[in-house]
């Protein structure tokens, strides 16, 4: 049977949710999963991921490791692989997750993929599906052998079995670093908070150019009384300050309504606004990926579609 080792995270001094989504992916492949956890102080940490289908897991444990380091957590991570044999990897693709991931892949002379949102055991090989092109296509990839691969959070829920491990010290003493831990500074939303909105209504490239943002999501907002958002291809390009992206790299946000507008639904996207009570999905492409996750999903011409929602709501405030 192969074996599974799945890379858990710590922030803030808690487990991530995306390392509970690993386990979901593991557990959902028929394969052993052993788990590791790296930080100081982190004994509570592994209990708790041992209780929640990590399997077996490995705790490292050291004042090294209380911040993020590509040396020292790519060295402990090659150490559990020499320790565990396993033939896959699974790492959150978050900032620290994409960043080791590729020094773990060459120091094992292993396969690397990233990003990906789907895991599939076939035979002996690996197959992995991945979102292309701002989302409009799904690719898949196989690797053979031993596999290093990030999974994408919110691509699966959380293992919500209680399947219980158990928790062993994995010894790391002696770790060095090149680089020094100097500080965390968590960015602000500033005068543009979504998190606390309970209507927001999206924009993306489908409204084609920076002024439509204005001319036509912002009536929009105006009649529902929303805040406005953005995809992170609308930031990138420039069209909206950061403050306003939704999504992994932006801001997360659950309000009672989310509508967006012209927005493919990558997954980075999904993850940002899955929270929400009721979302409305407004695309002319009927395949586009945000319509698996709308309860409400409009196949049209936004330039159409969007005037006469405005000119409905305003009719319903009479």
């Amino acid at each position: 049977m192969a074996k599974v080792l799945i890379v858990g995270e710590v922030q803030n001094g808690a487990l991530r949710e995306a390392s509970l989504e690993l386990v979901s992916i593991a557990r959902s492949l028929g394969s052993e999963v052993v788990s590791l956890v790296l930080g100081k102080g982190i004994g509570g940490i592994a209990e708790e991921l041992s209780k929640k289908g990590g399997g077996k897991v490995l705790a490292a444990d050291d004042a090294a490791l209380e911040h993020y380091s590509s040396d020292t957590h790519a060295a402990v991570i090659a150490k559990a692989v020499e320790a565990e044999s396993p033939t896959l990897i699974l790492i959150s693709n978050t900032p620290n997750g994409w960043d080791v991931a590729g020094k773990v892949a060459a120091a094992l002379d292993a396969a690397a993929v990233t990003d990906v949102f789907k895991v599939q055991a076939e035979g002996d090989d690996w197959l992995f599906t991945r979102r292309m092109f701002n989302g409009k296509f799904d690719a898949q990839l196989q690797a053979k052998g031993r596999t290093v691969a990030t999974v994408q959070p919110g691509a699966t829920s959380a293992y919500a079995g209680t399947d219980a491990g158990s928790v062993q010290t994995l010894s790391v003493a002696g770790l060095s670093s090149r680089s020094t831990f100097v500080e965390t500074r968590k960015a602000t939303a500033g005068g543009h908070d979504l998190t606390k909105a309970e209507i927001v209504v999206s924009g993306g490239r489908g409204l084609q150019k920076p002024e439509n943002f204005d001319a036509v999501l912002q009536p929009l907002c105006d009649a529902l009384g929303a805040q406005m958002g953005a995809s992170r291809p609308v930031v990138d390009a420039g069209w909206k300050p950061h403050a306003y992206q939704v999504g992994s790299s932006g801001q997360i946000v659950s309000p009672k309504l989310y509508i967006a507008v012209g927005i493919s639904g990558a997954i980075q996207h999904l993850v940002g606004m899955k929270g929400a009570n009721y979302i409305v999905a407004i695309n002319k492409d009927a395949d586009a990926p945000i319509f698996e996750v709308a309860n409400l999903g409009v196949v049209g011409d936004l330039f159409e579609v969007v005037p006469a929602l405005v000119e409905a709501v305003k009719q319903a405030k009479r």
